[in-house]
């Protein structure tokens, strides 16, 4: 569930908030306490959580149901594209904060930074069983 939520965000850029989903899956036929919310979050006692709540989040969130509900439930295409985004952002703010940090640096260091962390994609990307 974490991992939907990092990728997964409102309208505007913004994560989504407790309300916004809790109103969200209201709309599919399903009350949400915060409490129950905070033991999906969490991971609190999985067996507790039933199938109609995991259900109707994936349908607040447009992700096939099995995504939640079964222990094998793959990750969906669309999250897979989003996260995969987020990665090469991620990346690329950290080569930008390297550039600022060792902005004296000699050409040559920062080129083998870069080269570094496209490598790094490049294996994930090779090797998605890893992330």
């Amino acid at each position: 569930m974490n991992l939907l939520l990092d990728v997964v965000v409102a309208e505007g850029g913004e994560p989504y908030e407790f309300a916004n989903i809790q109103a969200g899956v209201r709309e599919h036929g399903y009350e949400l306490s915060r409490t129950r919310w905070w033991r999906i979050r969490s991971g609190e006692s999985p067996e507790a959580v039933p199938n109609e709540t995991l259900v109707a989040l994936a349908k607040f969130f447009e992700v096939d149901p099995a995504y939640l509900t079964d222990e094998s439930g793959e990750l969906p295409e669309r999250i897979e594209r989003e996260l995969q985004i987020l990665k090469k952002m991620r990346r690329n703010k950290l080569k930008n904060i390297a550039a600022r940090t060792l902005g004296d640096i000699d050409i040559k260091t920062l080129e083998a930074i870069n080269a570094l962390l496209d490598d790094v994609d490049s294996y994930e990307s090779n090797n998605p069983e890893r992330d």
